[in-house]
């Protein structure tokens, strides 16, 4: 069994001898190699660039036995596409071109269509990677939930309190509603085009999901999702990250992902026997472990093995994505200690 088809029995829940492993973020600050590219060209040069996003994208599976590739991009390049664009702040965060104010702001914004041209150059990274992978490793596809996309456009950017998204969704549904309906059709397109392009399986990032009061994450994030799944080939494997929603892992179960990706948070044993047998789970090792010692890397990630033992469908991943600050002799004690043990 090569790298891909042990994810993608992972996905269908099927037992293995070890889980497939990936990490949120693989591609990235933490790595020598990328911080050399970084030199040379800007982060959206390389997301906009296919031959640099390809690079990015196979440098952790070059130094670390991976088991999945995932896409060099960023959430916000639907928004981007969508006539919004987005840079980043010296002081840190994202800064968005101009803040959505008003109801005619969203009706001015493309059509759901405009994403196939807007972002072709996604579908010719991903056809780019379907050819250097060769079929050994999955390649993920991922994209932004429509909450989470909207937090940043109506806000303007990276927030501390997201102030004005809950606002609106209070106080004015049917434009809440109408910014919704707009990234859903967009996102399914966009799915759809890296599906075509050659993805494996996609992410759903709601990254902002546990923002919301408990009782009202159906109507401002979840609903918005099903709608997104259903509208995709049946069965196709998604996976779905929405952090700080342990509360919603039992209605997330039954949104079509195939796949709960879950927070450092939830005792990730716990969450597999609670949920359906037929949706596998994600995560959910602490992303901060990589920056202590190899020691303590091991001890944690056998310990989260162990409490997996005898279970089907798990990937392991962190809970969150991998830092700047990680050391490479950790994510090698991970890989190690993943790759070694068997269930």
């Amino acid at each position: 069994m090569n790298a891909r088809e042990r994810f993608l029995a992972a996905c269908a829940c099927q037992t293995l001898e070890r889980p497939p492993l990936w990490v949120m973020r693989q591609a990235g600050r933490y790595l020598p190699e990328y911080r050399t590219l970084k030199a040379k060209s800007s982060f959206l040069e390389m997301v906009r660039t296919p031959a640099l996003a390809t690079e990015v994208t196979l440098q952790p599976l070059r130094r670390f036995a991976l088991d999945a590739a995932i896409l060099f991009s960023d959430i916000l390049v639907i928004p981007e596409a969508l006539g919004q664009p987005y840079t980043f702040r010296d002081t840190g965060g994202i800064a968005m071109g101009y803040r959505l104010d008003t109801r005619a702001q969203i009706d001015a914004l493309a059509p759901a269509h405009a994403v196939v041209e807007k972002l072709s150059y996604v579908a010719e990274t991903l056809a780019l990677l379907k050819t250097e992978l060769e079929g050994k490793h999955a390649l993920l596809g991922f994209g932004g939930s429509p909450w989470t996309l909207a937090t940043y456009m109506v806000e303007g950017g990276s927030s501390d309190d997201f102030e004005r998204i809950k606002t609106l969704f209070y106080t004015d549904r049917a434009t809440f509603d109408a910014l919704l309906e707009k990234l859903t059709a967009a996102i399914i397109v966009y799915f759809q085009m890296q599906i075509r392009a050659g993805a494996d399986a996609i992410q759903i990032f709601d990254s902002w999901g546990g923002l919301i009061a408990g009782a009202d994450y159906e109507a401002a994030s979840l609903k918005w999702i099903r709608q997104i799944i259903a509208a995709l080939p049946q069965d196709f494997p998604v996976i779905l990250y929405a952090k700080g929603t342990a509360s919603q892992l039992t209605d997330q179960a039954f949104s079509g992902a195939r796949v709960l990706s879950v927070d450092w948070t939830c005792d990730l044993a716990i969450v597999r026997h609670t949920l359906p047998t037929n949706v596998a789970v994600q995560g959910n090792l602490d992303p901060i472990l990589l920056n202590t010692t190899p020691e303590i890397v091991r001890r944690e990630a056998t310990r989260l093995l162990e409490s997996m033992r005898g279970t089907a469908g798990h990937i392991f991943n962190l809970g969150h994505g991998i830092t700047p600050q990680a050391k490479i002799e950790c994510m090698d004690a991970l890989v190690e200690t993943v790759t070694g043990w068997r269930n």
